[in-house]
C-alpha cells in the first residue's frame, strides 16, 4: 500500500462512520498531514467525537480523550511523578496521563481553567512535557483536536487569542443535510458505531510516509508571495480598503503564512496536484485565517463574522497568474 492509498482507504473508513460531514474528515487528515493540531467548533452531537475516534480507530495510533472540567488540574493532562515504597526505601515512578497518545481529543477545551490550557498548548508546541524538572518527548505521531461548544459560556475559560494561534486551523462544524441525517439514523439503528479498531489498520509509517510526499508539492514564488500578501492585508488593511481598516483590530501572525502554506500543500497533494495553486490557498484560508483575525469593537457589535472580512480580503488581493503543472 502507497502512502496515497493509505489516506484514501482512510477518507474511505471515516466518511462511512461519519455521514454527512466530508468537510470536517478533510479537515481533519489535513491537519494530521501538515503536523498540526485543530480547533473544533461546533453544536453538541454533531460527531466531533466520533470523528476523533474513527480516525483513530482506522490506523496504527493510540486515541486519548480528556474531558475538560474547571475542577482538572495540569497533572491530569500531563502525568505526575508517584512515591512508592519498597523494602523501606521510597522511589518515584512517572505514570504517563493522557497526553501521551497520538490522538488527543481534548473536548470542551474553553471549560477549563488557564494553567490547564497552558500545559496542553505547551505540549501542543514543544512536542513534549516536563515534570518534576524531567522533559519526556511526546510521540512522533501527535495530533490535539480541541473541541468548543458557541453556546453555553458560563462557567468556561475563553481561549487567549495568543493561545488560539497555536492550533493550525479552526474549522467550524454544522448540521448535515437532511438526507444525510436520514442515512445516518438508519445506520445507528440497523448496525451500531464501530467502537473496536480495525483488525488491518494502517501503520504509522504511511501517514508519515504521505507527510513526506506533501513536502514535495511545489510553491511557485508568485503563488508564494500571494500566501505572504494575503496575511499582509490583515496586518495593513488600509492599503486595500478603508472598509478593512474599519473592520481589523490585529492581522494575522506568522505562524498564520506557515499554517496556509502547510495546509494549501496538503489540499494540492490530495487533489494530486504537483503545485500549490491559487484555488488550494483560498480552500483553506478561512480555516486558517478564522481563529487569527481580531475584530475591531465596531464590527463586533455590527455582527460580522471573521468569515465575511476574509472573503473581503480575498477579493482586493490579485491571485498571480500561473502555469502549474498538470496531476502526476
Amino acid at each position: 500500500m502507497t502512502p496515497r492509498e493509505a489516506i484514501k482507504l482512510l477518507f474511505d473508513r471515516m466518511n462511512k462512520e461519519i455521514i454527512g460531514q466530508e468537510h470536517i474528515v478533510e479537515r481533519f487528515i489535513m491537519g494530521m498531514l501538515a503536523d498540526g493540531n485543530m480547533l473544533v467548533e461546533g453544536l453538541p452531537g454533531l460527531a466531533k467525537t466520533r470523528a476523533v475516534r474513527s480516525m483513530a480507530n482506522a490506523i496504527e495510533a493510540k486515541f486519548s480523550r480528556i474531558q475538560f472540567t474547571p475542577d482538572l488540574e495540569p497533572s491530569d493532562v500531563v502525568g505526575e511523578e508517584r512515591v512508592y515504597e519498597e523494602n523501606g526505601k521510597r522511589y518515584y515512578e512517572f505514570h504517563e496521563g493522557p497526553i501521551f497518545g497520538n490522538i488527543i481529543l481534548a473536548d470542551e477545551i474553553n471549560r477549563a481553567p488557564a494553567k490547564v490550557q497552558s500545559a496542553l498548548l505547551e505540549a501542543m508546541e514543544e512536542k513534549q512535557v516536563t515534570v518534576a524538572g524531567v522533559t519526556r518527548d511526546l510521540p512522533e505521531l501527535f495530533v490535539v483536536l480541541a473541541t468548543q461548544n458557541p453556546l453555553e459560556q458560563k462557567g468556561t475559560y475563553p481561549l487567549p487569542e495568543a493561545q488560539k494561534d497555536r492550533f493550525l486551523m479552526h474549522v467550524k462544524i454544522d448540521y448535515v443535510k437532511m438526507d444525510d441525517e436520514y442515512r445516518m439514523v438508519k445506520q445507528v439503528l440497523n448496525e451500531g458505531h464501530r467502537k473496536e479498531p480495525y483488525e488491518n489498520r494502517i501503520p504509522q509509517q504511511l501517514i508519515f510516509g504521505a507527510r513526506e510526499e506533501v513536502k514535495t508539492v511545489e510553491i511557485s514564488e508568485e503563488m508564494g508571495k500571494y500566501m505572504v500578501e494575503l496575511v499582509f492585508a490583515t496586518r495593513y488593511p488600509l492599503r486595500y480598503s478603508k472598509q478593512l481598516e474599519v473592520m481589523i483590530e490585529v492581522g494575522v501572525s506568522p505562524r498564520g503564512s506557515l499554517a496556509l502554506t502547510k495546509c494549501a500543500q496538503v489540499h494540492a497533494w490530495m487533489r494530486g496536484r504537483r503545485e500549490v495553486t491559487g484555488e488550494d490557498v483560498k480552500s483553506v484560508i478561512h480555516d486558517v485565517f478564522r481563529h487569527r483575525l481580531i475584530k475591531s469593537e465596531h464590527t463586533k457589535f455590527s455582527g460580522i463574522e471573521n468569515d465575511e472580512i476574509i472573503d473581503i480580503i480575498i477579493e482586493h488581493v490579485p491571485e498571480p497568474e500561473v502555469e502549474f503543472k498538470r496531476p502526476s
